[in-house]
Formats: C-alpha cells, structure tokens, sequence
C-alpha cells in the first residue's frame, strides 16, 4: 500500500487529482463567513474510494490507483451509502454505474478533493520553493529549451528546472506541474494560455543532400528523397501544393513520434524534413542542416505558455515566464 493510500485509509485525507478544474461554491471558500457550529462529514476515509470508482466506473480499478484491495474500496463504499442512507452505485456483474444521487454526490466529493490537493501543493511549495516543475514536448525541450536553459539558471541560481517531457497535456495538480510550454492551437481549458510565438514550417536537411547523385535544387527534386515526418504531422501536403509539386506522395517515407528524432534523423541524411523553424534553428546556425529551398509556410499551430490561474504569484514562475519572452524576443 502507497504512503497516500495508507494515510486514505488510517483515517487521514490524501489529496486526490483527478484532472478535473474546482468547481466549489462559496461556503467552502469564504473567510468571513465560516460557520462555529461543527461539520456534519461522513467517515473521511471512504472519499478517496468514492472519488475512484466513480472517476474510474470500477471498483477494480478504483483500487488499483489506491493501492489497496477491490475488498477494501467496495466496504469503503458502502459504509458511506450506509451513512447517507442512499445508493450511489447500482452493482452489475461486472461493472458498476452511478445512481442519480451518486452523480450529484461524487461530483460535489471530487471538486472538494481537488480543491484539498490545491491547497495541500500550496501549503507546501515553501518547501520546495527552489524547484521550478517545467512541462513541455520532447521536441521543444531538446530542440530548444535545453540548449539556452543554462542562461536561465546563470540569472536565477536559486531555481533548480525539473523538466518532464510528454506529449500529453500536464496534468498541474496531479503531476506537480508549475507551468507548462505547448505546440497547439491554444485551448486548454480552464487555465491560462498565453501566446508565445508563431511557427513556420519549410523543408530542411543535411548539407549531404544538396550533393550526390540526386541533389535538391528545386522542390521537384523532392521525388527522389525519403519524407520525415513527426509525431505532429505537419502537413506535407500543403507544402508541396504551396510549392506547385506534383507526383512526390507526400505520406510516405520515415516517421517518428518524437520531433526531436525527427530533427536528428534529418541531421544523419535520413531524408528531408519539414521542420518547424524552433525546432532546427540551432542545427541550422551549427551548418547541421540546410534550407535547400525558400518556401516557408506558417503553421496553423504555435507555441503557447500554459499554466494556473494563481501560478504567477511564485517568483520562480514568474521570472521563468519573463525569460522565456526575453528569448523568444532575441532570437
């Protein structure tokens, strides 16, 4: 059993992140008005197993996030419906559903535990106020992130970067994410997201490929040379109609599911890539790649920082996010 799911179970509140944004009404919050008459609470213990099961529709699972045994999330819950003196789940043979009354409760339970887990990461970021929890794509961070992050540390040498690489969009409470750098269209829900640059796109390789027995003098010369592709897909298609080509099949040849091998397969002679300008502007300025034609395309995508609503009120988030700008602004 997990120190979390332990401490669930013995009696204290774990802080459970379900990904869901809080949604509490004012009596949970108000300072000034808070009641001196005690809390009618049902057995604190058994929330954790609601919140599970109801988010996962499955005891089984429920217990598998919890660390504990199917036994132990099914007793949970029924001593709370025993206390409500209501049904939450109808049981099947194999699967569980909500009740009416189910919905309404475990949705007012999980907004309650994620407002828990809110207040819990704050309570204790003044223990690890140096650590700075960064979120972005392999590509970004390799391609362009790792590589300057030595100039944000010279400025701010109290801030250790802990940098976590997905393609999947972070998670800030479950995850720890302070704040977080994505390649989208820019809507990700209730957070906050603020532009950062835009992107272009054009066809890049080794300087390799402009010699030999096929060298890349006009776009034409793209039939004879492997397609890269990336995990985002950028639209060969379009290029190559923007560049008047015809007979290249712009969905064949080598793809990666990392940008950042993507650029390094370019960078080995692998083929040609149509690369986005952040992602191989310094193996272009090392002479590791080449533009062999001029057409760029903006992409229909760009960068955008990311982070909570209330994340700006720590300095190592803030003078994070004001170095980011300064770079953007001097590349």
């Amino acid at each position: 059993m997990t120190a979390q799911a332990s401490a669930c179970f013995e009696g204290k509140i774990a802080p459970q992140g379900s990904g869901r944004q809080p949604n509490i009404s004012a009596r949970f919050v108000s300072k000034n008005h808070r009641s001196t008459m005690p809390r009618r609470l049902p057995p604190l213990t058994t929330l954790p197993a609601l919140d599970a099961a109801a988010r996962h529709l499955s005891f089984t699972k429920a217990a598998a996030e919890l660390n504990v045994t199917h036994g132990a999330v099914s007793r949970a819950v029924r001593n709370l419906e025993e206390t409500l003196g209501t049904l939450l789940f109808e049981r099947g043979t194999r699967s569980v559903q909500l009740t009416q009354a189910g919905r309404q409760y475990a949705g007012e339970i999980g907004a309650a535990l994620d407002r828990i887990a809110t207040a819990t990461a704050a309570a204790t970021a003044s223990r690890s106020s140096g650590v700075l929890n960064v979120s972005t794509s392999d590509g970004f961070a390799g391609r362009w992130l790792v590589p300057r992050l030595h100039r944000f540390h010279r400025a701010n040498p109290d801030v250790d970067v802990r940098l976590s690489t997905s393609g999947a969009f972070a998670d800030f409470i479950r995850d720890g994410i302070d704040i977080a750098i994505r390649f989208g269209a820019g809507d990700y829900g209730d957070v906050v997201s603020e532009f950062l640059s835009e992107e272009e796109v054009t066809p890049v390789c080794s300087p390799e490929l402009l010699q030999g027995k096929h060298p890349l003098r006009s776009p034409e010369d793209l039939r004879h040379h492997r397609l890269i592709h990336d995990n985002f897909r950028i639209d060969w298609a379009a290029w190559l109609e923007a560049a008047g080509v015809s007979g290249v099949n712009s969905e064949a040849g080598v793809r990666f599911d990392s940008a950042a091998y993507a650029v390094e397969a370019a960078v080995q002679g692998e083929g040609v890539l149509l690369g986005r300008s952040a992602l191989v502007s310094a193996d272009m300025a090392a002479g590791r790649l080449v533009r062999p034609f001029d057409l760029a395309l903006k992409s229909r995508w760009s960068y955008y920082l990311v982070y909570p609503a209330d994340a700006l009120r720590q300095k190592k988030v803030r003078s994070f996010r004001d170095w980011l700008y300064a770079e953007l602004k001097s590349q």
